[in-house]
């Protein structure tokens, strides 16, 4: 009897473990090459994980909601002696997850001048996931420190919430006992806030519908709050007079739609601005790390998409200043297309380093979004409305029907300044009224 290991497959770069969600197969169940196994999660996208072989589910190593490292054997497939009698798994029994190949080890590597092992003992008794090193290695916590962390994952694996927990209690204590400053504020609320004991709906009024977070929407909650409280965001307006480009698409679209077999909306048009005022000013697409600022040579422009739960995704055009307005429009549509299906790959969402919103989708006219960290910018584009404006001529002034748009961009104070902030965000709107017409 030959057994084939189903291992938790790499999700992306920077992706080390995965949540189980369900299990489409049980122990017993026969499965095809390529056939869907299992769903999973990461703080990214949803997946499914296919059989790698034919044959018998024999074993499953992991429950649902159990959080396993990338490499990780969660199931065994029985491929040959389909014939025999009934199955009789045998017992599941853990493996000692163990850090996948080579990101883990480039991770180390960042991280190890901050982090040693005690030189003198044992090696540590746990496995550390890359965030929790990162986040131990920023708070100044040594490892023989984090080994007396208690942990809740699995095996007494210490999480990300069991460390962020550490480091606020730790900040708490350290605090003096006459000082006025608030205590720490942890950067999992919503788990404080379920420790706290059962609702009391008597303080709402009693008339009211209690709704659990599902796990994306408590992902982009974490996630919000922690951008909040890691960039100082301001927020810079400006004003686009579209005209011309509303004219040009509205006489274009159709023709350009049954020629490319895909729509062309203003997505693709506002991406393009962006990518060329980014290569004018690159300090706008960067990152921090400590006190480094990480000038990123790639434009990777993120696209916040609506999903239809309500919940929101982030995909990424990836080289987007190197993909002309047909190409531009064709990725733009593809991944929009993805998200709503959720057949987005973990890729899709991974590298961007500056975000685009499209709060006029919804008839909003401006916005202050938050960061998409750890980005230092995002860029708000408002609905594109008639108003009278001036027009400014050689023959002098007049009022004029002009499609006007708001545009606002939030970013991170620590990198950039409101000058460089408020001169980006104007020459993005410059670019999108001077707008020239082109063959698509």
């Amino acid at each position: 009897m030959a057994l084939e290991d189903l291992v938790m497959p790499k999700l992306g770069e920077s992706i080390m473990e995965a949540t189980i969600l369900k299990w489409l197969k049980q122990v017993g169940d026969a499965v095809e090459m390529d056939e869907t196994v299992l769903e999973i999660a990461t703080d990214k996208v949803d997946s499914e994980v296919p059989s790698t072989a034919s044959g018998v589910i024999e074993a499953i190593l992991f429950s649902e909601n159990d959080v396993v490292p990338i490499g990780t054997v969660i199931a065994r497939i029985r491929t040959e002696g389909l014939a025999e009698e009934t199955i009789t798994p045998e017992p599941a029994v853990t493996p000692q997850p163990v850090p996948s190949v080579p990101e883990q080890e480039q991770e180390a590597e960042v991280i190890s001048s901050t982090i040693k092992p005690e030189t003198s003992g044992s090696a540590p008794s746990r496995f550390y996931s890359p965030l929790v090193l990162n986040i131990a290695a920023s708070e100044g916590i040594s490892m023989s420190e984090l080994e007396k962390i208690p942990g809740t994952g699995k095996e007494g694996r210490v999480t990300k919430n069991d460390i962020l927990d550490y480091v606020a209690s730790r900040s708490r204590r350290q605090a003096p006992a006459a000082s006025v400053t608030p205590p720490a504020v942890t950067l999992a609320p919503a788990k404080e806030a379920q420790q706290a004991g059962p609702l009391d709906i008597s303080r709402h009024g009693g008339n009211v519908e209690i709704i659990e977070m599902d796990r994306m929407r408590k992902l982009i909650a974490e996630h919000m709050v922690r951008s909040k409280q890691t960039s100082p965001h301001v927020t810079s307006f400006s004003e686009a007079d579209v005209t011309n480009m509303v004219m040009w698409r509205e006489k274009v679209k159709k023709d350009f739609e049954k020629r490319e077999g895909t729509k062309i909306t203003f997505m693709p048009l506002f991406i393009e601005a962006i990518a060329k005022c980014i290569k004018r000013f690159p300090l706008i697409n960067s990152s921090v790390e400590g006190d480094k600022i990480i000038i990123k040579k790639d434009i990777n422009i993120g696209m916040a998409t609506a999903l239809p739960n309500g919940n929101l995704i982030v995909p990424v055009i990836k080289n987007a200043d190197q993909l002309n307005l047909t190409g531009l429009a064709k990725r733009v549509n593809g991944l929009a297309d993805a998200a709503r299906n959720n057949k987005l790959k973990a890729e899709d969402t991974q590298g961007g380093s500056f975000t685009i919103t499209n709060v006029g989708t919804f008839g909003s006219l401006a916005g202050t979004p938050i960061i998409n960290q750890p980005q230092v910018a995002i860029l708000a584009v408002g609905a594109i409305k008639k108003r009278p404006v001036v027009v400014e001529t050689p023959q002098g002034d007049s009022i004029a029907i002009r499609h006007m748009m708001v545009l606002s961009m939030s970013y991170d104070h620590r990198v950039v300044d409101g000058a460089l902030g408020a001169t980006f965000l104007s020459a993005v709107a410059k670019e999108l009224e001077s707008f020239v017409p082109v063959e698509v």
